[in-house]
């Protein structure tokens, strides 16, 4: 799936990167986890490569990298883990998770 672009707080530009998880029939499907990094406006496709190789890992080298985003119960719990170099504050994250819930209410916005 391809990242996901917008703004938050005070102009703050984050991209978020879903996981994605393949079904048998090849088709992607819809995660529960998104990856927040700070988006400088420079990202190229190399560099979302980059980031996009080290989802599974434990800790990101990126030091754009803000945290992780788990959709528990959609709706009802979130869970975010702040361990990149540059935590989100709760208002941003609230408007991540709104932001987030709207794509996933709105699948017709992902681009695969």
């Amino acid at each position: 799936m391809k990242p996901i672009f917008f703004t938050v707080g005070e102009n703050l530009k984050v991209m978020i990167i879903p996981n994605t998880v393949a079904h048998l029939d090849g088709h992607e499907i819809i995660t529960r986890t998104y990856n927040v990094y700070r988006n400088k406006g420079v990202e190229d496709a190399d560099s979302i490569d980059r980031k996009e190789s080290e989802l599974l890992l434990t800790k990101k080298s990126s030091p754009d990298y803000m945290g992780l985003i788990t959709f528990e119960s959609p709706g009802k719990l979130f869970t975010y883990s702040a361990d990149g170099g540059q935590p989100l504050t709760m208002a941003n994250i609230q408007q991540v998770i709104d932001n987030l819930t709207h794509h996933r209410d709105n699948p017709g916005l992902w681009e695969i």
